[in-house]
């Protein structure tokens, strides 16, 4: 209870009476209660099997109610199911409410809007596409609702500016809950069909097994993301002093790969070698992580083991893909003067050329234990100077345009101390083999 901020708990007292005033209409309404109760037992279970075995709401059925039931009696459908959900964290009772609250203004607002677009007598009709019409436009009442309540909430329990917390709430929640809408828009038109509800209860099957291969999918991609975390998080533990180091490879390997127009899935790939690029320290001796000063030949040597050691590392890693070769060859040099290989120009893979850049960019712009952070211009001078000997200049070129667009607003490791980091000041050095 005394986690949660007060403004976040008036602002869920505030949607729970929203709620209430969407149901006063209720005694006036001529509705089938029997439907009601059916709908509502229907959300209930599927609500606790996709809480428990899947991931996040079933909404076919409050879409279905919105289309089928007046909308003071399609706000009653969503409430049993939210008001006895299981709640892992928090406050039940407050976050059992504002599920309820945010769900039946939601089915109050997606009713609203169909119903005024005449969508009930398309359903009754069957009459098809004029039905999709207001199905759509009750979605995307559907989804703003949830976007605005769902955006003020975080905004206000983590104050969260709420720009931020509003931005891609909506387009993230569009295409998923579309998917809803229309098994939600067969439900209701098989329920007005002669077939019955029993016909429309059979839309939910195919949703249930396209609903468990979309849990499957986020199972494995959490996975991974966990695996990535554990590694990165031994590296940053055996060289604390770079901590944050790798995230911002990752960001940094990430813009460059947009830049190049790069697809979706290959920016995410390039995303984890950036990631993963100094994994191999962990065979590295920490003393020579944390040495101040130059390093000797000898010691150099040693760190230039540590490519081979973090690809030995990553190499049994499927879902990796070509982020491993990264791992392996991100400090060979155009020239063919780099390390482990001493590769030439197009022999080293195009994501070792990214990482490479993205790597020595985030190398001169961070404060290490033997010099300080350079600023971001003179470190673009020098990756710049460098391209075509130690770096690919398409890779330079793209990081120059994304950063110009962008900017540099490096993502920091919560558990990061600030007070650590002294003032950055530029030393003219060159990117080189670096801890």
């Amino acid at each position: 209870m005394e986690a949660t901020p007060a403004r976040a708990r008036a602002y869920v007292l505030c949607a729970v009476l929203g709620a209430l005033l969407c149901l006063l209409p209720l005694p006036a309404v001529h509705a089938p209660w029997w439907a009601v109760v059916l709908l509502a037992a229907l959300y209930a279970g599927c609500e606790q099997i996709a809480r428990r075995r899947f991931a996040g709401t079933f909404y076919p059925v409050l879409l279905a109610a919105a289309f089928l039931l007046p909308p003071p009696a399609a706000a009653l459908v969503p409430l049993p199911g939210a008001l006895f959900s299981h709640v892992d964290e928090g406050p039940p009772w407050l976050r059992r409410s504002w599920r309820a609250a945010q769900l039946a203004l939601a089915v109050w607002a997606a009713g609203r809007v169909h119903w005024a677009l005449g969508g009930r007598n398309a359903v009754v009709a069957s009459d098809f596409p004029y039905a999709l019409l207001p199905a759509l436009a009750a979605v995307l009442a559907f989804c703003l609702v949830l976007t605005v309540l769902d955006g003020g909430i975080l905004a206000l329990a983590e104050r969260m500016p709420l720009r931020r917390a509003w931005r891609g709430l909506f387009l993230r929640s569009l295409a998923p809950i579309g998917v809803h809408g229309l098994a939600g828009l067969m439900m209701a038109v098989l329920w007005r069909s002669p077939y019955g509800p029993v016909a429309a209860l059979l839309v939910l099957l195919p949703m249930g097994v396209s609903w468990w291969v979309f849990a499957q999918y986020h199972r494995e991609h959490a996975a991974h993301q966990a695996t990535i975390r554990a590694l990165v998080q031994a590296v940053d533990i055996k060289d604390g002093y770079t901590r944050g180091h790798s995230e911002r490879v990752g960001q940094a390997s990430m813009m460059i790969a947009r830049e190049l127009g790069m697809d979706d899935s290959r920016v995410e790939v390039l995303r984890f070698a950036g990631i993963l690029h100094d994994v191999g320290k962990l065979g590295v001796p920490t003393r020579l992580l944390r040495k101040d000063g130059p390093l000797t030949p000898e010691e150099r040597r040693v760190i230039e083991l540590h490519p081979e050691y973090g690809h030995e590392i990553v190499r049994g890693i499927g879902f990796l893909g070509e982020a491993r070769a990264a791992v392996l060859h991100h400090h060979e040099r155009l020239d063919g003067s780099g390390y482990p290989y001493g590769l030439l120009g197009s022999q080293i893979p195009e994501s070792a050329r990214v990482v490479a850049v993205a790597d020595a960019f985030d190398a001169m712009t961070s404060t290490r234990s033997y010099r300080r952070a350079r600023p971001v211009p003179a470190a673009l001078a020098e990756l710049e100077r460098c391209a075509g000997a130690q770096f690919d200049p398409r890779m330079v070129a793209a990081l120059m345009l994304a950063l110009g667009k962008y900017g540099w607003r490096p993502a920091v490791t919560a558990d990061e101390p600030a007070d650590l980091v002294p003032p950055p000041a530029p030393v003219p050095s060159r990117p080189g083999v670096h801890r």
